[in-house]
């Protein structure tokens, strides 16, 4: 293999093409304009997040199901579980939200929506998938009139205050502010 000097230059000259090729990527490596990798990373949390939503709608399914039959109690017990399933989640406080509210239970839709804008605050970007802005806001409007209605006839009562603040940050929220 080594038999003459030519073929022993040639090992040599391939030896340091190879070592100065490893030299320059190493040196370039952290070095790029990163719209590469910005581009990549753009992507990748664009995949998680469509993933995450697919997620959601698996998961809270079997609730939406029920919700729309009209068992309402039904959804709500399997909601529970899930709640307790996946307590950073905040699907499950917004669809128990949305059916305390069909049932009539102000005050503690109210709750439910908070904690889930306060878990995730996709739910109130008109731009998102998992939106319910327009939910919110109804549920906001009708919180003022009666929560603060009532709030306003009995100053003392701290239930009705607490909600009231409650809905104020739900207000805040639409409004753009954060927490």
């Amino acid at each position: 293999m080594f038999n003459d000097t030519f073929d022993k230059i040639t090992w040599v000259l391939l030896a340091l093409v190879i070592v100065a090729l490893a030299a320059i990527l190493a040196v370039n490596h952290g070095t790029g304009d990163g719209k590469a990798t910005g581009l990549g990373k753009a992507a990748e949390r664009e995949m998680a997040y469509r993933a995450r939503v697919e997620l959601i709608g698996k998961l809270y399914g079997p609730v939406e199901d029920l919700r729309k039959a009209g068992k309402n109690q039904e959804a709500l017990l399997k909601l529970d579980e899930l709640i307790r399933s996946y307590p950073g989640e905040a699907h499950g406080y917004i669809l128990q939200g949305e059916i305390l509210r069909e049932m009539g239970a102000l005050d503690e839709a109210v709750a439910s929506f908070e904690e889930g804008v306060k878990l995730n605050g996709d739910y109130v970007d008109a731009r998102s998938p998992l939106s319910r802005r327009v939910a919110i806001q109804s549920l906001v409007d009708e919180g003022l009139r009666s929560i603060g209605g009532r709030a306003a006839a009995n100053p003392g009562n701290r239930s009705l205050a607490a909600s009231l603040a409650k809905v104020n940050y739900l207000k805040s929220r639409l409004a753009g502010g954060c927490e």
